[in-house]
């Protein structure tokens, strides 16, 4: 229903409002996955924005409402990540206070983004160990001291500058777009495109995209009503969540044409191809559109299709465990429990006898129990294609080495990684 959806009159008002702060991105067409998709691709660059995220649209449209409605001096959010950045950079630009809380368990990196971005103007407290907690305690600060809290999603003023991106991609396509992919958490990014693209180009289809282990919006949309996740996977940060917001919903409910999930390992391989390929940093939730195409490839076969680039706040002390998630993904990197013969030149025979040419050993731990005929070792070993994993097991399990695969038992494979 059409009334559901922000106003784009407000949206144009938020882009005003902003534009003194908040850079027009890019809109630019990628040859190498247009080649690759048979389909024209744009990406929109919001990792090229002010603090890397789109997210200061919605906090500087938010903020700078509140200061032109009435005296405010203080402003609170609750956020570990880019919406922390961005609230930090309006009130730097702005000259208020801002107090932000995170977890206690937030990356050191992290906070001093923040700090960065705001200077003087803001206080940080670490609070909680998650970020329900830490939202908990802002949320009860704020009516104690009666300040104005910023919410990083659930908000309409924050819809409304999120909804600018679209403003932008509008102005600068000379044609309508045929499939718009969006990367989805709390829902305030996808729901106002959806604002935009339905009222100003209603036959884009509005393609929304999760992370596999926080599907938020999916599963609330099976289920009918806004539904909180028991458990997620935080992995991908700037989009796991466990609620999407209740105003997000009612707008995706009925404007969304299509939600997809992806898997991490699949998100991490696109973040890695996107650096590889055209030296494009993004975060794990940034390369979130982008990694849903192979879904599609498909339907997009001769379509105009652009993917939004939310964010490019990577911290580099993940490049590791992205690469490792990359390749358990593609089937390139394998775990097992190893059972070797007590006996001198059993490792030697593995080596030989079990491993290809081009297996490399990545991961090696083994105990030597002197009591017993046979010991466990486990082994990480890294394949040059996918294709020569069923050959392993097949030698493994003939010459009597093969224990426990362990990429298939979560529950000790998350020891590993």
């Amino acid at each position: 229903m059409l009334n559901t959806y922000i106003e784009i009159a407000k949206v144009e008002k938020a882009a005003s409002r902003i534009k003194d702060l908040v850079r027009h991105t890019p809109l630019i067409k990628m040859p190498n996955f247009s080649e690759r998709y048979e389909a024209e691709i744009y990406f929109k660059r919001e990792d090229l924005q002010r603090v890397r995220s789109y997210k200061i649209r919605g906090a500087f449209n938010k903020i700078s409402s509140l200061v032109e409605n009435k005296e405010v001096s203080t402003v609170v959010c609750s956020s570990a990540g880019n919406h922390a950045q961005g609230v930090a950079q309006v009130c730097h630009f702005l000259g208020i206070k801002g107090v932000i809380f995170m977890p206690i368990t937030t990356p050191q990196q992290k906070v001093q983004q923040v700090k960065m971005f705001g200077r003087e103007h803001i206080e940080i407290r670490l609070i909680g160990d998650t970020y329900d907690a830490s939202y908990k305690v802002a949320r009860a600060y704020c009516e104690d001291k009666n300040f104005e809290f910023v919410h990083p999603f659930d908000d309409e003023k924050i819809i409304e500058g999120q909804a600018t991106v679209g403003l932008e991609m509008l102005e600068d396509l000379d044609q309508p777009l045929d499939f718009l992919f969006v990367p989805v958490g709390g829902g305030g990014l996808v729901s106002g495109l959806i604002s935009v693209f339905k009222k100003a180009s209603p036959n884009t289809k509005i393609i929304a995209v999760e992370p596999e282990g926080a599907p938020s919006l999916s599963n609330s949309l099976l289920k009918g009503s806004n539904t909180t996740l028991d458990h997620i996977d935080k992995f991908v940060d700037g989009a796991a969540v466990k609620r999407i917001g209740d105003l997000p919903f009612a707008i995706c409910k009925n404007g969304v044409d299509k939600v997809l999930v992806v898997p991490e390992g699949k998100i991490c391989s696109t973040l890695l191809s996107l650096y590889n390929e055209k030296a494009i940093v993004v975060e794990p939730a940034g390369a979130l559109s982008v990694a849903a195409l192979d879904q599609y490839k498909e339907e997009i076969k001769g379509k105009r299709i652009a993917c939004i680039i939310s964010g490019g706040n990577n911290d580099i002390s993940r490049m590791e465990e992205i690469k490792e998630r990359s390749m358990l993904h593609e089937g390139l990197k394998h775990y097992f429990m190893v059972t070797f013969p007590q006996r001198a030149g059993a490792l030697k025979e593995f080596v030989v006898n079990v491993l290809g040419e081009t297996d490399d050993i990545t991961y090696f731990e083994y105990a030597k129990k002197n009591s017993r005929a046979r010991s466990t070792a486990v082994v990480g070993i890294e394949l040059k294609s996918h294709q020569n994993f069923q050959p392993l097991i097949e030698r493994m399990k003939e010459l009597g080495f093969y224990g426990e695969y362990l990429n298939d038992s979560p529950q000790l494979f998350q020891f590993l990684i």
